[in-house]
Parts: structure tokens; C-alpha cells; sequence
């Protein structure tokens, strides 16, 4: 570990102090809320220790090695409405190498009709709202005439919500659409195939405040606005290696296997963070790390009710890993009705795999299978893909395996709204980041990096910095 004010770069410490002159800011914790933070602050300045206590930089989006291959611990894809990411991935350098769809275009495969499979598509033409999704919704085949003109009902509805009514955050969503007329067929065929991937949640536990969020930002606010896209690269080479790149060109020092023990106010009016062989001081820091973690790291009066925190449930997601000796998915991407298997993508070029097909199962919403062996979910998965993917039944299993991500989002269960904290603390210095933080947004990436750029523009504040470099959207972040 380093001493004083510095970076790292090729194992050369680099005294940065004379380029940030006043304001020493420390970010606990290396996701991407912290990495944002990181850089917004020294973008604007601030001389910046940015601590993380694993190996590795992203948090809950990053990769491993296993062999010769290079995995994603886990399938993340974004929007084109998301802003702040995509901002992150062009601060990083990295917006080529996780590019967006040109045209919203999800295939749907239907497993559970008596004729056999069936495909459907939601796809957006190039008309304004909500005429862009309106002959997807007319020819989606995996609901009924009179469900799709009852789902355009209540998409009108959804769009007449007010976002800012505190009332919404108390009710589920699947009652809501029950009171609006929505069938158990059209909450499983539309609405949880689209809310269940972005809230980790089936509607009838989910917060209708954040699902009227996701619909009426993704479906409903611009045409373009739920273009989907992903990384074509593992995700540590964009969130670890570009993002630590642009950290040393920033400035910022940054360690990792530093696990903070604590952080308390010094002497100086300032902070003393506490590392295992350093005490670092600070003129602000930035808590940018899990709810739970963050409550055992406050001081004491930093917020009226740090309770709140851990009443933040988790939810988890379970990532299920696939090597066949064959090609056996011709499209980048597909999901399912009337199967287990929710999302699947096809990740063989980017874990470098050269021979056969790599498939990753994204599997939200996983209580019930999150602890399940590995043998039992081969048994269970490795049919169902046969059932989905008819090439697969004479294909070779090069490799199954899984990652289990036991607290990957926060649970978006109504009522958590008002558990969610904002980027101030009542401890002057003291700031929160994290995508469980009050942004508006689900445990998204994106929602991690507003709340880093929120914390950031607030830490700015008080220290008497510019916050004319901060994106855009920090008016929404803040």
C-alpha cells in the first residue's frame, strides 16, 4: 500500500498533490458509484484516495478468469435512456465497446402453447410515442386481441402517474395493473418480462413508484429510450481496467485490497478513515458502498434513522453458465415464456471462447434457487434449453457452471422509497453513494452512477468547488 497523495501507474507512485490544490477528498468503495464519484470530484479539482477492499474495481459487475475463458459473474445490460452510464462508459472510454442497439428488438419464444414454441418480437418503429411500440403490441402473438388492447389501456395509464407523488411508493404494482385490468397472462407475458429484468421484482412485490419509473422512462418517454445495449468486451475491462486507466489519468490514488474500519470526524473539523496500516485524512468523504456496510461505517448522528438501512431488503440473482461444443443460439440475445430460463445471452466472443457457443441464463428474482447445487440446476436448466433451443439437443456440455450474486440489488418492495437515503448525512463532510440510495431509479447501473455524480455535486458544495463540470444530469442526480 501507498502512503501520501498519489496514484499508482506501472507500479511509480506519482505525487499529484501540487495538481488539486484545496480539498482532499476520500471515496470508500470501488463500484461504479464510487468510481464516479471518484472522478467527478477530480475532474472538478478535489484531490481524490478512491479505497476499494477487493482486488478489482466494479463492484457487483465484473469479471473472473476460469481457464482460458474470461467471465462476467454475471449478464448486465443497460438502456439507451440510461444517461448517466452512458456517460460513465464515455468518460472511461469505453462507449464503442458497449454499443446500444440501433432499434429496440427482443425476441420472445413461448415454450407453454399445446402447438409447440412460438416466437414473438417487441420490436419500436420510427414513430413518436406510443405509436413506436403500437405494431409490436398489435401483433404480439403471446397475448390475446383484447389483452393487448387492455395493456394499452394501462400503458396510458402509467403514463398519466406523477412520479413525484410519494403515495406511489406505498402501493405494489401488481395490483395496480389487476385495478387496471390486466390479466395474469399479460403481467407474465409483458409487463414481468420487461419488470422482472429491471427490478429484480415481479410486479405483485414490487414498489408501483419504481415500476411506474422503469415504464414510463423505458417504454413511454422517447422512442429510442429502451434500445438496449451491452458490453461485447467482459465487463472488467471496462468497469476495472478502463476505469482504473481514467482514475490514474484523473489523478486519483487509488487502492485496492484496502478495506476501510472505520470513519469518524478528526480534530481538524475534517475525517480520519481508517485502513488496516494508514490513517487517511479528509476533508469529505464519500460512503459509496452496500447499505449494510455503509450503516456499520456511519458515525454516530449521521442520519435520523440509520435503521432504515438495514430494513433495505436484498434480492438476489443467479447466473447460470453454459458451454456447448457448437453454435446453438443464432440471435445475440433471447427470453422465454412458459420456462424457468428468463434471459439468455450469447457471450462467446467476448470471454475469448474459440471453439462451440457460450450461453449465460440471467435468472432474476432467484430466492428460491439461489442456494441450489450445481447438479440440480444442471438437471433443471440443461432440459429446459433443450425445450428452448431444439439445436442444443445433439450439442456436447463442454462446461456448466454458475455465479450466485446473494444480495445483487436492493428489493424494490413497496415502501422502500422512503428508506432510501439521499447523498447528504447530517455529518457536514459526510456523503452517501450507491445505486440503493435515493435516486429514483431501481438497482441499476445507472442508478450507481447518479448516486456517485450526486454525491460528488454535493461534496462539491461544500467544499467550495465548481460544479460546472458535472454532467447534465446532475440536476436529476442531486
Amino acid at each position: 500500500m501507498t502512503h501520501g497523495n498519489g496514484t499508482r501507474d506501472g507500479g511509480q507512485l506519482t505525487d499529484v498533490s501540487a495538481l488539486r490544490p484545496g480539498g482532499h477528498a476520500v471515496v470508500v468503495g470501488g463500484g461504479l458509484a464510487g468510481v464516479t464519484a471518484a472522478l467527478a470530484l477530480a475532474d472538478a479539482g478535489v484531490r481524490v484516495t478512491l479505497l476499494e477492499g477487493r482486488p478489482r474495481l466494479g463492484g457487483l459487475a465484473f469479471s473472473f478468469r476460469r481457464g482460458d475463458l474470461t467471465v462476467d459473474n454475471g449478464q448486465h445490460v443497460y438502456l439507451r435512456c440510461c444517461t448517466a452510464y452512458r456517460w460513465f462508459l464515455d468518460r472511461i472510454g469505453g462507449t464503442a465497446l458497449a454499443p446500444v442497439q440501433n432499434r429496440l428488438d427482443v425476441p420472445v419464444l413461448d415454450l407453454a402453447r399445446p402447438e409447440g414454441r412460438r416466437l414473438g418480437r417487441l420490436r419500436r418503429d420510427a414513430l413518436p410515442v406510443p405509436l413506436h411500440l403500437g405494431r409490436s403490441l398489435a401483433t404480439y402473438p403471446h397475448l390475446s386481441l383484447a389483452e393487448r388492447a387492455s395493456v394499452g389501456r394501462a400503458a396510458l395509464a402509467l403514463k398519466g402517474l406523477d412520479l413525484a407523488d410519494p403515495a406511489l411508493d406505498t402501493q405494489d404494482f401488481g395490483s395496480w395493473l389487476t385495478r387496471h385490468g390486466q390479466s395474469a397472462r399479460a403481467v407474465e407475458a409483458l409487463w414481468d418480462l420487461v419488470g422482472v429484468a429491471t427490478l429484480n421484482a415481479v410486479a405483485g412485490d414490487a414498489s408501483l413508484g419504481l415500476a411506474a419509473m422503469v415504464f414510463k422512462t423505458g417504454l413511454l418517454s422517447d422512442p429510442g429510450a429502451a434500445d438496449i445495449g451491452w458490453a461485447r468486451v467482459p465487463l472488467g475491462e471496462l468497469h476495472d481496467g478502463l476505469a482504473r486507466k481514467a482514475l490514474d489519468s484523473a489523478g486519483v490514488r487509488t487502492e485496492v485490497r484496502t478495506r476501510v474500519t472505520s470513519v469518524c470526524t478528526n480534530e481538524n473539523g475534517g475525517w480520519s478513515v481508517q485502513v488496516p496500516d494508514e490513517t487517511i485524512e479528509a476533508d469529505a468523504v464519500v460512503l459509496a458502498v452496500p447499505q449494510r456496510e455503509a450503516h456499520d461505517l456511519l458515525p454516530a448522528g449521521a442520519l435520523d434513522a440509520p435503521g432504515n438501512l438495514l430494513e433495505i431488503g436484498t434480492a438476489p440473482i443467479l447466473n447460470i453458465h453454459v458451454i456447448y461444443d457448437r453454435k446453438v443460439l443464432a440471435t445475440p440475445f433471447l427470453t422465454a415464456l412458459g420456462t424457468p430460463v428468463q434471459w439468455v445471452f450469447d457471450r462467446t466472443e467476448a470471454s475469448g471462447l474459440k471453439e462451440g457457443q457460450y450461453l449465460a441464463l440471467s435468472q432474476s428474482t432467484a430466492q428460491n434457487e439461489i442456494d441450489e447445487p450445481v447438479a440440480a440446476l444442471r438437471e433443471r436448466y440443461l432440459p429446459e434449453l433443450e425445450r428452448l433451443l431444439p439445436r442444443t439437443r445433439g450439442a456436447e456440455v463442454k462446461d456448466f457452471f454458475v455465479t450466485r450474486e446473494r444480495t445483487a440489488t436492493f428489493a424494490p418492495a413497496p415502501g422502500v422509497g422512503r428508506l432510501r437515503p439521499g447523498a447528504r448525512t447530517k455529518a457536514p463532510g459526510l456523503y452517501l453513494a450507491g445505486a440503493w440510495t435515493a435516486t429514483g431509479w431501481p438497482a441499476t447501473m445507472e442508478s450507481a452512477v447518479r448516486s456517485g455524480v450526486g454525491a460528488a455535486g454535493a461534496a462539491l458544495g461544500a467544499l467550495g468547488r465548481s460544479r460546472g463540470l458535472l454532467p447534465d444530469f446532475f440536476e436529476e442526480a442531486a
